[in-house]
């Protein structure tokens, strides 16, 4: 019916379920049909479950949901079942218990069958199900527990281990523990006969149906079955109460009589075998009695089994084998131990438990115990067999690389070793020669053994071993315990014989010039365990808690020291400890220390004779166990037998024999030339000094001391002092003496010299040395130094000396190891002692190490890992300075020494990028060290900053020498009015270097220092926290004035652009204001612009623009200058504050300083400040205030009084280089007025007037034109702006102002406007352009008068196309110019479009709009187009656009080829506003935006003639593909809100291309190249659909991708308007259009005859074909119909024009048909495709004519020169 990946109806979202169309027709029928289930299990009884409510009275007991689920419990398929399953269990514990009730009568059949089912999920999940049955129907389930209790004890056994927890647990919860016996013991019957069945009846055939279920899964259920009956019998057995496993064991021998049952104990699968035995066990343990009836069979399978190694298997073997050995007495009557069992036990030994000795050989003892005589006999063959073997099996494999399988072995052999001794201790012969045997056959030849091999050394080995020594001396009598001295003088001569053997082993060993070190270490690793016992005892405890805990500091091991040596713990024993475990277990024998003192002297003869190391290393070995007087008597009586140097008195001195040891024999050896490894010599001196007083200690080591050892030596002497406790307080003296300390200066001088004079690595004692001086500074003791404190002061002096000459140096780089090492000696010493600082040579080292890592590396020459091995040391130093309580901010300290080098290097040191940045980064640091001791309120932190912050004379030095380039910005911007002095071209030239002015440096470190300081947090209220640090409000204010520096000189200079970024990385970019209240700081701003004016002033405007002041606080700005008459008389500051404050002003105070202001200009004298009067006023005036007509007229006529009485303010025909700022402010001041008059109060003025203003402004113009040279001042440069602001001003007045206006003005003004001074200002303003870039070649100039070609930009974009045709520009012409251009214009273009790629935005917009203007009037210059070319054979004729304007284009198209070069078609390249490249994209674009003007203007037939031109120079296929670059992914206009319901894109939008445009420039390019390429489709449509044709598959995907999504749907709809909209009118032919279906319909009709033709716009229009589809006809003949309609299709395809000129030609084409004029027979048009020409050329003969286009593509395609018609000669 249906399959799983069969397209199912539509709608039905849901797979076919039988079981949901059961719930369906129960909801609607409320009766089921009746369904028969059937079981596939043994009984083939059939699983009814009731079909129809009613059927039966139990019937309706059972829910219709739980008949559904019990449906699908005998499904086939496993998912459903388990599915069913979960939802029984969960309805189970939902529904009442009622209902679950119902259920019960058919649930056994159904449990039985499920919980062994093949999936174990479904398994556990029934379990799981069940338990919530039992919860629910609690006793109910009585009636049914015989029929389901078989395979619920099962299930308690099942091999996957989930299910059968799971079964456990619904038993637990269906019977306490106290019913569980009776619960079973009800049911036991019925149990059994389900287990015997499957052990005796079933097969896996049986068990599962063969024909559904494969015979892998067969067989896994059958032993899955097998296994869990075995262990249910067990669980059965374990569970029942005696009585009632009695009455079962008839029922059981049954089972066990059977032959199939014992052929399980040999079964294939270990799973079968472990469950056999086990169950094996709970026979023994349960039914002995049964057991022993059965015992032929049960022994033979059990003892017989032991070789079984199977991991499952062994264990419940061995567990059998011992139960079967203490159950049944003669179980060895049933087997023959010698040929049967014993030779599988010993090659079981032998492979040391095939890997399973941990389950196997504890059972070895017990089993040992209970062998009988006749097992073991003869008794010492036998042990001698069992320990071999025993033994060998260390050697295997498993047990060799695993060292817990080793130390099973290990403990088993010592343990059946010890009980068979015990066992053994007659004093009969053949028990006396078992001992011998075990001793030195077994017992010894191991510990030889071990001594060879490490992992047995690690083992628990040598402890047993010591354990039984100690257990023989206590039977023994020699730890007085008052034992029982049973067998007493046996277990003496059993410790004699074994020290005396073990003895002459040791010495066998030790006696050899060539003895193997390991075997050594070995040797005195088993003294030592012997020797301490309980030691090793506490190692083994730790490694069995768990490998993952980690003991930094056991209580045991506190006073002692421990090392690793060849991986057994060597631990470093105090005396008080001796004195402990002396008497914790280890041996009390005298053969003991017997032996020892033997194999000292055995040693110290080799070292002496033979200069043995390894036995030196051994004695050391030894020693450190075993530093007792006698060993060192020993020693030393050695020593005197073979030495005589010593004389008597000497000797006397040197009573103490470990002294005398130490002088006589270590301290030589020490001394000896050529010793690498000194450790264990040093090691020896500390077990000597166990035995000495503290004088004599002393002593020795101030000998040591002054021999002149190694460092390294010394070192070691000093690390194992401070090892313990114990050896600390005994060598106290000699640490604090005046011997060490000398030593240890003379050290430091030495090592400060070498690392001076030498650059080379260093070499490992130089290493060891520093180690040592680290060490003697850093090492405390109850916070006391380790050397005498005045040492350590003259060490750290040393070292600070050594630092501070690097730091002079310049090539601290090469003593980059010296200073490593005094990094790690300094970094210790900080970190490690308390109160370090308070030395004030620490202080100095410190402030040394700041000094390093505050300069840039460029200057110290450190390497990376040095620099920030020295900033560790400076924060571990300053840490440890200020965590002093009572530390402060003193002359001389740290942090005043530091605070007065900082500032030093701000104002004196010209820093760069770098050097700052690493100098604040260390000051930060620093302070941000101290708040992480102490907190932001710490009394050193405001210490430290008022030490960092310069005076205010040092302020006002480093702010005056501020570059003063700032000035020029605002001042052209007419933000602010300044006067310079000392103005000359190299004050405007001058450019920063790369080091930055030190007042930006001041602000950048003292504003970090701030921002960390004073950090508050987000929810408390600027005005609530000031910060606590003083006299911020200074270092706010100055940081603010850095900004509005670096704001005004534009971030020009790339170092102050980087200065701003690393300031805004530092959360600076706005300043600190935040940081004191607002009052404050607008005060601080106010009184610094009323002193000083200047930048103050602007700084004073940001803040009150910044923070919106002027809304929010006008009150508390107003108060700042409390009334107007306050700011008068006006002085350069006050002005300048004037000119800031002003909008923010009351209309009362400014209507009051207009009222000074003109006071003070209409009576003016001789020395009055006209200046001022004049800028207030127009401050004023700019601020909208109200001013009365008769003012503006008396301030007018006093201007024009000026003119005839003070000439020299206004500066006609003057020098401007020598004119001074003042008068220059003076005159724009003027000019300003005027210009306000124009735009203001144009009707105020008279004639007289106009002529004044006119003739001024014409006059300035003048005086501008003939100072270009003089633009380098900015002063000058204002000067001009200013005025060409006016002409502009006067331009739109003219032209855009309302006739009521215009008649209120004189009535001859208008007139004179036009005629005479329009052309008067373009004469002298259309050369200026040039003159600048002759006088200013390079645009990167800083001198370079960008503004002033952007103000007469402005101004000439209003100039007359007339004026421009008819220029007076110099005649500017090229040679070999093939133009037909009039002069003036060919002038024009000459001069104008090479400008197009000058360097300076405003300049080639000015260009751009100048030409724009003319590009209309070229095209008719052309005439009738290409008319040189001969008539014969032409190609088809081409016309170039105008030269200058393509060679332009040409000069850009290179550029751009190299700049865009790298970038595929379809990604964006991102250009840098005002960057070179993007000046020559610029003017790239523009430059086709005029081709495309021209494009556009020219008549069709030219057209044809450019676009063919534009077609052979591949022109057009490179701006394409040019345009794809520059035109960004997603064109989105930028600015637009979500809200906005259509998309506004650059497409959709127009193009400002303004020439003082200055925001979103960014977007500028972006949004040129859009509305260039939608020119470009638009004009010359065929052109770009022919290059998209020709392009690659990826090029052209992306541009009809890109197309039809921003461009079709924009351009379809502007053609179909521009139908709409057309005002052509045709006879005889009509034009609709559908915007709806993109489509122009077009009919035509001529006397009867009529067409109707219907254009469909493709979707990718312009790229794809447009279509032309037929209407209705009436009239034409079909072959003419179809002409015609390939005709139309043809133009509109080829032709660079609109739908409606396609028309018109077409329409054209078809009059002149009617007309009379033959169609081309080429063609088959009257009028030609692309060049629009009649047919012309006729054939002589047939008299047919052709076009001359036609007939060229005809010759050269056939390779002849006949005509296509006659084929005759074509002449």
């Amino acid at each position: 019916m249906g399959g799983k990946n069969k397209q199912r109806t539509k709608g039905n979202v849901r797979p076919s379920s039988s079981g949901r169309a059961a719930e369906v027709l129960t909801r609607e029928g409320g009766v089921i049909p009746g369904f028969v289930g059937f079981d596939t299990t043994v009984n083939s009884e059939l699983s009814y479950v009731p079909a129809v409510h009613g059927a039966e009275e139990i019937d309706n007991l059972v829910d219709a949901d739980f008949r559904l689920v019990l449906r699908k419990l005998s499904k086939r398929d496993g998912v459903t079942r388990l599915k069913a399953v979960q939802d029984f269990g969960s309805m189970c514990q939902e529904r009442d218990a009622e209902e679950v009730k119902g259920v019960l009568p058919y649930w056994p059949r159904i449990y039985c069958k499920i919980s062994v089912d093949h999936d174990r999920r479904i398994r556990e999940a029934t379990q799981q199900a069940f338990e919530q049955l039992v919860q629910k129907v609690r006793r109910s389930l009585a009636p049914f527990l015989k029929s389901l209790m078989g395979h619920w004890i099962l299930s308690q056994c099942d091999t996957y281990t989930p299910a059968a927890s799971a079964a456990c647990q619904a038993f637990q919860a269906a019977f306490s523990p106290t019913k569980q016996p009776e619960a079973l013991s009800f049911c036991k019957d019925e149990i059994l006969n389900v287990l015997q069945d499957i052990l005796l009846k079933e097969t896996a055939d049986t068990l599962s149906d063969p024909q559904s279920v494969t015979e892998e899964e067969r067989e896994a259920k059958y032993v899955r079955m097998l296994t869990s009956s075995l262990l249910g019998v067990k669980r059965l057995l374990s569970l029942l109460l005696q009585n009632d496993r009695t009455a079962l064991e008839p029922r059981l021998a049954h089972l066990v009589n059977s032959g199939k049952f014992w052929k399980y104990g040999k079964h294939k699968t270990p799973q079968v075998r472990g469950a056999f035995f086990e169950m094996l066990c709970a026979l023994c343990e349960y039914t002995p009695g049964l057991v022993q009836a059965e015992a032929a069979r049960l022994c033979p399978a059990v003892l017989l089994s032991v070789d079984d190694t199977d991991p499952v298997v062994l264990p419940p073997v061995w567990e059998a084998v011992l139960h079967v050995v203490s159950t049944i007495p003669d179980c060895w009557t049933h087997v023959n131990p010698k040929k049967g069992f014993l030779p599988k036990l010993w090659a079981l030994l032998k492979d040391g438990g095939k890997g399973m000795a941990k389950a196997l050989h504890p059972n070895l003892m017990p089993l040992l115990s209970k062998l009988p005589r006749e097992v073991t006999d003869p008794v010492l063959d036998f042990y001698t067999t069992f320990f071999t073997t025993f033994i060998q099996g260390l050697s295997s494999e498993r047990a060799a690389t695993s060292p817990s399988e080793s130390a099973v072995i290990v403990t088993s052999v010592v343990e059946c070793l010890r009980y068979c001794i015990l066992h053994h201790t007659e004093e009969e012969e053949d028990q006396k020669k078992l001992r011998t045997m075990l001793i030195s056959q077994q017992l010894l030849p191991l510990l030889e053994k071990a001594l060879a091999n490490t992992s047995l050394q690690n083992g628990p080995l040598f402890l047993l071993v010591t354990e039984m020594l100690v257990s023989w001396e206590k039977r023994a009598g020699l730890h007085n315990e008052g034992e029982a001295n049973e067998g007493k003088d046996v277990f003496q001569l059993l410790l004699a014989d074994f020290w005396e053997e073990l003895g002459l082993m040791f010495v066998r060993y030790v006696d050899n010039k060539d003895a193997d070190p390991q075997a050594l270490e070995g040797v005195a690793t088993l003294l030592q365990v012997m020797r301490y016992p309980e030691r090793v005892k506490r190692k083994h405890a730790q490694k069995k808690k768990s490998v993952k805990m980690c003991f930094s500091k056991p209580e045991d091991y506190e006073k002692t020291g421990v090392e690793e040596e060849g991986g057994v713990e060597k631990p470093v024993q105090s005396v008080s400890e001796l004195v402990n475990e002396k008497a914790l277990g280890s041996p009390q024998t005298e053969h003991f220390e017997d032996v020892v003192c033997q194999l000292a002297q055995l040693c110290l003869v080799h070292v002496n004779e033979k200069k043995s190391e390894r036995h030196l290393v051994f004695l050391s070995l030894l020693l450190r166990s075993f530093h007792t007087t006698r060993v060192f008597s020993t020693l030393v009586e050695l020593d005197e037998t073979t030495t005589t140097t010593m004389n008597r008195e000497q000797r006397d001195e040197l009573r103490n024999p470990a002294m005398q040891f130490l002088l006589e024999q270590v301290v030589v050896w020490l001394a000896e030339e050529g010793r690498t490894d000194t450790e264990h010599l040093v090691e020896m001196v500390f077990s000597a000094l166990y035995c000495c007083s503290r004088q004599e200690t002393t002593r020795i080591l101030n000998h040591i001391a002054t021999m002149d050892l190694q460092w390294g030596i010394i070192l070691q002497v000093i690390q194992r002092a401070c090892a313990d406790a114990d050896a600390l307080q005994s060598c106290a003296d000699w640490l604090k003496g005046s011997v060490l300390g000398e030593q240890l200066l003379g050290l430091t001088e030495e090592l400060c010299k070498v690392g001076r004079s030498s650059s080379s690595s260093p070499s490992s004692t130089s290493n060891h040395s520093w180690t040592l001086i680290s060490l003697v500074l850093s090492q405390h003791h109850n916070n006391e130094p380790l050397i005498g404190e005045v040492y350590m002061e003259k060490i750290l002096e040393k070292l600070h000396a050594t630092l501070s000459e690097t730091k002079s140096l310049s090539d601290a780089g090469n003593m980059e190891p010296l200073i490593s090492f005094i990094c790690d000696v300094a970094s210790t010493f900080f970190s490690s002692v308390q109160d370090c600082l308070l030395l004030l040579s620490a202080e100095e080292l410190l402030l040394t190490v700041f000094q390093l890592t505050a300069q840039d590396q460029t200057h110290s020459h450190l390497s990376d890992s040095l620099l920030g091995k020295l900033r560790t040391v400076c924060a571990a130093g300053v840490q440890s300075l200020v965590q002093h309580s009572e530390y402060e901010v003193k002359e001389g300290g740290f942090l005043h020494s530091a605070a007065l080098w900082v500032t030093n290097q701000l104002l004196t040191v010209s820093l760069d990028i770098k050097s700052l940045q690493v100098l604040v980064g260390a000051v930060q640091s620093l302070v941000e060290t101290i708040i992480s001791v102490c907190d932001q309120d710490s009394p050193l932190l405001v210490q430290f900053f008022t030490q960092l912050m310069p005076n205010q004379t040092e302020w006002t030095r480093i702010r005056q020498a501020l570059p003063p380039q700032w000035v020029k910005t605002p001042l052209l911007a007419s933000r602010h009015r300044a006067v310079y002095e000392k103005s000359s071209v190299d004050t405007w030239r001058f450019r920063l270097t790369t080091r930055l002015p030190a007042h930006l440096c001041v602000c950048a470190l003292l504003g970090r220092v701030a921002r960390s300081v004073a950090f508050i947090l987000p929810d408390q209220k600027e005005v609530e926290c000031p910060s606590h640090l003083p006299n911020l409000k200074h270092t706010v204010s100055e940081l603010l004035y850095a900004l509005q520096w670096c704001k005004e000189v534009e971030y020009s200079p790339a170092i102050v652009s980087a200065y701003c970024s690393l300031l805004t990385d530092w959360g600076l970019s706005e300043g600190l204001h935040t940081l004191v209240p607002m009052k404050d700081v607008l005060e601080k701003l106010y009184s610094r612009s009323v002193e000083d004016g200047g930048l103050w002033s602007l700084t004073l405007e940001n803040y009150i623009i910044t923070n919106n002041l002027a809304a929010t606080h006008n009150a508390t700005v107003r108060r700042l200058y409390g009334s107007a008459d306050s700011l008068f008389p006006v002085s350069q500051s006050k002005l300048s504050t004037l000119q800031v404050l002003c909008p923010t002003m009351t209309k009362e105070d400014r209507e009051t300083l207009v009222a000074l202001a003109t006071a003070g200009i209409i009576n003016w004298q001789e020395n009055d400040d006209v200046y001022g009067c004049l800028a207030v006023l127009l401050c004023c005036l700019k601020a909208n205030t109200q001013i009365d007509e008769e003012v503006v007229q008396a301030i007018l006529a006093t201007m024009m009084e000026w003119r005839n009485s003070k000439e020299d303010w206004f500066l006609f025909g003057s020098d401007l280089s020598k004119a001074t700022p003042e008068q220059l402010n003076l005159t724009v001041e003027m000019v300003r007025f005027l210009s306000w008059l124009v735009k203001h109060r144009p009707t105020v003025l008279g004639g007289s007037q106009w002529d004044f203003l006119l003739c001024s402004m014409l006059a300035w113009l003048e005086v501008a034109s003939e100072n270009v040279s003089s633009l380098w001042n900015p002063w000058v440069q204002l000067f001009v702006c200013e005025n060409a602001a006016l002409i502009v001003n006067l331009n739109q007045f003219f032209t855009s102002s309302s006739p009521d206006v215009l008649e209120k003005l004189p009535s001859e003004l208008a007139g004179e406007w036009a005629d005479f001074f329009v052309e008067g200002i373009y004469n002298l303003l259309l050369p200026l352009p040039i003159s600048i870039t002759d006088a200013f070649t390079e645009p990167d100039d800083p001198v370079f008068p960008l503004a002033v070609l952007q103000s007469i930009g402005v101004a000439l974009t209003y100039v007359p196309v007339q004026q421009l045709i008819q220029n007076s520009l110099p005649p500017r012409f090229i040679v070999d110019q093939n133009t037909n251009l009039p002069e003036p214009l060919q002038t024009l273009l000459n001069t104008f479009c090479p400008l197009l790629l000058f360097k300076a935005r405003p300049l080639q917009m000015t260009v751009y709009h100048l030409l724009e203007k003319v590009m209309p009037q070229l095209p008719e210059c052309d005439g009738e187009g290409d008319n040189n070319k001969s008539d014969d054979d032409s190609d088809e004729p081409c016309l170039s656009p105008p030269v200058s304007l393509m060679a332009a284009l040409s000069t850009c198209e290179e550029l751009c080829d190299s700049i865009l070069a790298g970038l595929q078609v379809g990604e964006f390249a991102v250009v840098q506003p005002l960057s070179v490249e993007y000046s020559c994209i610029l003017g790239y674009l523009l430059s086709w935006k005029l081709l495309l003007t021209f494009f556009k203007s020219s008549p069709s037939h030219l057209r044809a003639h450019y676009a063919q031109y534009l077609k052979r120079s591949c022109s057009l296929n490179k701006l394409l593909l040019h345009l794809f670059k520059l035109m960004p992914e997603n064109p989105m206009y930028p600015g637009q809100g979500a809200e906005t319901k259509e998309t506004r894109t650059f497409f959709t939008e127009s193009l400002s291309l303004a020439v003082d445009k200055s925001e979103s420039v960014e977007w500028e390019l972006p949004h040129l190249a859009c509305s260039v390429y939608y020119s470009t489709v638009q004009d010359l449509p065929a052109m770009v659909r022919l290059w998209w044709n020709g392009q690659e598959k990826r090029v052209s995907a992306a541009v009809e991708k890109f197309t039809i999504r921003y461009i079709s749907p924009v351009l379809s709809a502007q053609e179909i308007s521009s139908v709409h909209s057309s005002t052509q009118m045709f006879d005889s032919m009509t034009v609709k259009a559908r915007s709806a279906a993109r489509e122009v319909i077009a009919t035509y009709s001529v006397d009867d005859i009529f067409i109707e033709l219907v254009i469909q716009l493709p979707q990718n229009y312009p790229l794809g074909s447009i279509a032309v589809e037929s209407g209705r006809r009436v009239g034409v003949a079909v072959q003419q119909w179809r002409n015609w309609m390939l005709q139309l299709s043809t133009y509109l395809t080829h032709q660079n024009g609109s739908i409606m000129e396609g028309l018109a030609l077409w329409k054209n084409n078809v009059d002149k048909r009617f007309e009379g004029i033959e169609d081309c027979m080429i063609c088959f048009s009257v009028i030609h495709g692309s060049n629009y020409s009649l047919p012309k050329k006729g054939c002589r003969t047939c008299k047919k004519k052709f076009h001359s286009a036609c007939l060229y593509k005809w010759f050269t395609s056939s390779n002849k020169s006949t005509c296509p018609m006659c084929r005759e000669t074509f002449f």
